[in-house]
């Protein structure tokens, strides 16, 4: 009997956690931006025009406005001129880099980068994302044209290996990197979506 309520317990907080940390993060971006373009709204706006909510919606406006100024050949220069400040800054550069190349990974706008590929080591097939097809950006010592750099992450976000692996041993792999990440994470438990 407390075998069935504990495994119904466990099945219920599996299920409930997911939904709950997703509006968990959403609420604390809506309240973050409200605090912080709300705060700056109420200094220069008189009180009677400011409402509740519209410091999150001045700062979804403000995302959308960078979003489209950064389309501007002048404007990207600009933005890789400030980048290349904080990339001198001691201990700015080695946080910042970190975080620049997390999320450029996941940006759409790189050709090849983040591709979902199937890896053949040893007759043994992996699911990988290819992180660097440029071999001028490698270390010498790893440059050759006939290899890509591709990350192999392990279930569960325990961690991961990124390794130099011939093009004859990846194929492409028809998966979007979200439906593929997600597919890694959990060990293949949630499956591949047919939808």
């Amino acid at each position: 009997m407390f075998k069935s309520i504990s495994t119904t317990l466990l099945t219920g907080f599996i299920t409930l956690l997911p939904v709950v940390l997703t509006i968990y993060l959403l609420v604390w971006l809506a309240i973050s931006s409200e605090q912080v373009m709300g705060g700056a709204l109420r200094w220069v706006l008189p009180e009677n025009i400011y409402f509740p909510g519209l410091g999150t919606i001045a700062g979804l406006v403000l995302i959308f406005f960078v979003g489209l100024l950064m389309k501007a050949i002048f404007v990207r220069h600009m933005f890789a001129l400030g980048e290349q400040i904080l990339y001198q800054l001691p201990l700015i550069k080695t946080i910042y880099r970190v975080m620049r190349d997390l999320f450029d990974f996941f940006s759409p706008k790189k050709e090849g980068f983040g591709q979902v590929v199937i890896v053949n080591l040893s007759g043994m097939e992996m699911i990988g994302f290819i992180t660097q097809e440029e071999m001028a950006r490698l270390p010498e010592a790893f440059r050759n044209s006939e290899s890509v750099l591709v990350y192999l992450p392990m279930s569960y976000m325990i961690g991961g290996f990124t390794l130099l692996i011939p093009r004859k041993n990846i194929k492409p792999c028809k998966m979007g990197l979200d439906e593929a990440m997600r597919f890694v994470l959990t060990a293949g438990i949630t499956g591949k979506n047919t939808g």
